[in-house]
């Protein structure tokens, strides 16, 4: 499978109010639903939400961390899921709502309508970094250094949602609370750095 489609991406960039219905909000939501299916199969987890002065937004785990192998080459790859469809979501009309009554479509809606998207994860068998841009995967896989903690694990990913969803976020950690409310297995610490 190839690690971006064109045209998939293509299609969200072209129609951001069909895939990313309230805005940032929406995009929130869809990496929150990846941690509370990890949580739901772990039978519980935690995850941290965090509004950052500069717009952008971090959700981080405690799962087991996105799955890796390594090929013949000693390259080590995972499921592309950032650049292509997520094909339990994203072309299913009955696919899982969100907690803001909207369909989930998965993580390429979010790094594709994002500036950036870093994503972090933490796994037994190492450790690495990934950078996004509209989208497109602008680094490979940079392995990070453990972070000095025995076992830790999970996943964090960091967006920054382009300027138009940006400027209409009406982002209540209130309502933030509420929507997070509804994943049990999920428990869901929200911090606001956002300056006034």
């Amino acid at each position: 499978m190839s690690a971006v489609d064109a045209g998939h991406l293509a299609l969200i960039r072209r129609n951001p109010a069909e895939f990313a219905p309230g805005g940032v909000a929406h995009l929130i939501l869809e990496v929150l639903a990846y941690a509370a299916e990890e949580a739901e199969s772990n039978g519980s987890g935690r995850s941290t939400l965090t509004l950052h002065p500069d717009g952008s937004v971090s959700v981080a785990d405690n799962g087991r961390g996105t799955e890796t192998h390594v090929t013949d080459q000693g390259r080590t790859v995972r499921k592309p899921i950032m650049a292509t469809k997520d094909l339990r979501f994203f072309d299913f009309p009955d696919a899982q709502l969100l907690p803001d009554g909207h369909p989930r479509r998965g993580m390429s809606v979010v790094a594709t309508l994002s500036e950036w998207l870093v994503h972090t994860n933490r796994r037994h068998n190492g450790s690495w970094t990934q950078r996004y841009e509209h989208g497109n995967p602008v680094t490979d896989l940079t392995p990070v250094a453990d972070d000095g903690t025995t076992g830790t694990t999970g996943t964090t990913v960091h967006f920054r949602p382009g300027q138009d969803l940006r400027a209409t976020a009406q982002l209540t950690v209130s309502t933030l609370k509420r929507w997070t409310g509804v994943w049990p297995q999920l428990s869901t610490k929200t911090l606001d750095r956002r300056i006034g």
